[in-house]
C-alpha cells in the first residue's frame, strides 16, 4: 500500500467548526472530520453545512478526511 492510495468517498457536510474542521455525514451513515484540501482554502471555495463534499480518506485512519471537491 502505498501513500498515493486513498479512498474516495461522498457525503454531506452536517457541521462547520470555528478550526477549519467540518463534520461530514458519509453515505452509510458514518460521521467522520474532514477538513480542506489547500486547492480549496487557496481558491477560497464556500462550503456551508447542507453541501455535498467528495472525501478523500487515508485507509489507516477511516475518521478523518480531506474535502476535494464541492458538488453544486
Amino acid at each position: 500500500m502505498s501513500k498515493e492510495d486513498n479512498i474516495e468517498v461522498s457525503g454531506t457536510v452536517l457541521e462547520k467548526f470555528p478550526s477549519g474542521l467540518f463534520s461530514v455525514q458519509l453515505e452509510h451513515e458514518r460521521i467522520i472530520l474532514a477538513h480542506l484540501a489547500g486547492r480549496l482554502r487557496r481558491n477560497r471555495i464556500r462550503v456551508l453545512a447542507g453541501d455535498k463534499v467528495t472525501l478523500e480518506m487515508s485507509p489507516y485512519d477511516l475518521t478523518k478526511g480531506r474535502i476535494t471537491f464541492r458538488h453544486r
